[in-house]
């Protein structure tokens, strides 16, 4: 009989939101009982957090989980925390919180890692020079390769949207110097194997955006699509018989029929979309999906010997302490990070 998944879940910053999407997303009974889940972090500020909520909130012990009810890796990081404000220590800590986690996984004690958000810049003043935490993630583990998958379902028609960054946290202007060949086929297999081990699906179809607008207009709008684009994703569809692929789909349209099949207002059966979506860089693919499932949405790195996700918001140091954070992401980060587990248990 398959394991129930073990998953590590990192506090992240202390001064953000994390402690306090843990203790309400970790009060779901339903979540709990179909995965185990340990959180990695320091436990007096998570028990700080606790009584913080429910005295100065509208909270009540029914929305949170007690800490003492919960699995704790304990990381004591002796820091003098106050909500919205972090620092050089908060930064450290939330550091010291993923490094944690992830030797842990290394060691076996884990099948995943959920990670709750963390401050980068916070990062950068305690001395950790890393873009996020995904390059940590994959410098860890020794993973070359490795992408950005968001994934989200719908609440409204339960469709499940997936999209790829071809490449992410680099400014605009480096984009179509960072693009090429190579990259593209990197981030094609990559998609393609998560969507045969995470998601079950072994034929897929994947939309694939064109650079510039209207693809290019034959060279009017820019020549990336007609200098080597075009001719690498023919190479790359005789490479993968097995898959559909589309595209170069001019970016302004790639994401009508996705959007229809968001919010249900188009006929489902005269909707042909894709199974993925790859997006060029960071913005063409994460408007889109922070429009649609900004509130649901997960960050899944594919590609790492483990399985991670979070959720697609940040630490949110303007509300933290108050009560009112969203916790539906972090929750949708466990269920998917669960469910991965499962998928590629079936197939082992």
């Amino acid at each position: 009989m398959p394991q129930i998944p073990h998953l590590a879940l990192t506090m992240g910053d202390p001064a953000g939101i994390g402690s306090e999407i843990i203790l309400k997303a970790l009060v779901d009974q339903e979540l709990q009982a179909n995965c185990q889940v340990t959180v990695i972090g320091d436990l007096n500020l998570l028990n700080s957090t606790y009584r913080h909520l429910l005295t100065q909130t509208e909270l009540t012990e029914k929305d949170l989980a007690d800490p003492q009810d919960l699995l704790i890796f304990d990381c004591p990081c002796d820091v003098q925390m106050k909500f919205g404000e972090g620092d050089f220590y908060t930064g450290a800590a939330s550091f010291e919180y993923l490094t944690t986690a992830i030797k842990l996984t290394q060691q076996d004690q884990f099948q995943g890692i959920v990670t709750a958000p963390i401050a980068k810049y916070l990062w950068q003043q305690a001395g950790y020079d890393y873009p996020g935490q995904t390059e940590v993630l994959a410098e860890k583990s020794q993973t070359k390769d490795y992408g950005m998958l968001f994934a989200a379902q719908s609440p409204h028609t339960s469709w499940v949207l997936k999209a790829l960054l071809a490449t992410t946290h680099i400014p605009l202007a480096s984009v179509p110097q960072a693009l090429n060949s190579t990259v593209m086929d990197d981030k094609l297999k990559l998609l393609i194997d998560s969507l045969k081990q995470d998601f079950g699906i072994v034929n897929p179809t994947i939309a694939i955006a064109g650079l510039n607008p209207h693809s290019g207009e034959a060279g009017q709008l820019g020549t990336e699509e007609i200098d080597w684009l075009a001719d690498w994703l023919q190479n790359a569809q005789k490479q993968y018989p097995q898959c559909k692929l589309v595209g170069l789909i001019p970016p302004d349209t790639m994401w009508v029929k996705p959007g229809q099949a968001w919010y249900g207002n188009a006929p489902q059966q005269n909707l042909s979309v894709a199974d993925a979506y790859l997006a060029l860089y960071h913005d063409q693919g994460l408007i889109p999906v922070k429009l649609m499932a900004f509130d649901c949405a997960v960050n899944t790195t594919i590609g790492l010997p483990f399985i991670r996700t979070s959720p697609d918001h940040g630490t949110a140091f303007d509300i933290a302490g108050k009560g009112i954070a969203d916790a539906n992401s972090l929750k949708e980060a466990i269920k998917l990070a669960a469910q991965i587990v499962q998928n590629r248990q079936k197939i082992s």
